[in-house]
């Protein structure tokens, strides 16, 4: 009797596509890397942790493929089914870093992960609306109290400066003025 290839756990791993390892092998089909779920797959399972930009999503396939085509058209069919949006992603960003960043900063990574202004204005308009609290926030934290001298002033203007909130807001709570 041939001795049969076992995965890990003990169970058989001749079936169709399947190696030892319990990765699909190469000869698999299109879309397959060589010892890999395929990128479709890999790219499911990067979003069902968090939300990815296009650009995001795209860089870490490239891992997998040599191809751009075929990475550009599993990018596009994950958004076609709703899978991958950069709408959603722009929300899920702002919302895990408002309460420790400015706008600008905000904004400035979501520029870097590929969107463009056009995306980001509702975002942009409900971040500024709400900047002046998530700042003083930020500074009660750190601070608490308001600058006694311009040295302490300079310092906690770069703090705040350093976090993304804009000059206007920075300069407004420094000077105690809600």
């Amino acid at each position: 009797m041939p001795n049969k290839a076992v995965d890990g756990l003990g169970r058989a791993a001749d079936g169709p596509g399947v190696g030892v390892d319990g990765f699909y092998k190469a000869a698999d089909g299109p879309g397959r890397a060589a010892g890999g779920p395929s990128l479709k797959a890999r790219a499911i399972a990067y979003l069902s942790r968090r939300e990815h930009s296009r650009r995001e999503l795209q860089r870490k396939l490239s891992a997998y493929s040599d191809d751009p085509d075929e990475i550009q058209a599993v990018l596009d069919a994950l958004e076609k089914d709703h899978w991958q949006s950069d709408q959603r992603y722009a929300q899920a960003y702002a919302h895990r870093t408002a309460a420790r960043q400015g706008t600008r900063r905000i904004l400035g990574a979501l520029r870097q992960q590929g969107l463009d202004d056009t995306q980001l204005a509702d975002l942009q308009e409900t971040l500024r609306a709400t900047e002046f609290s998530r700042a003083r926030d930020v500074w009660q934290k750190k601070f608490s109290a308001l600058p006694l001298d311009d040295k302490d002033y300079a310092r906690q203007y770069r703090f705040l400066a350093g976090r993304g909130f804009s000059g206007d807001v920075i300069s407004r709570l420094l000077a105690g003025r809600d």
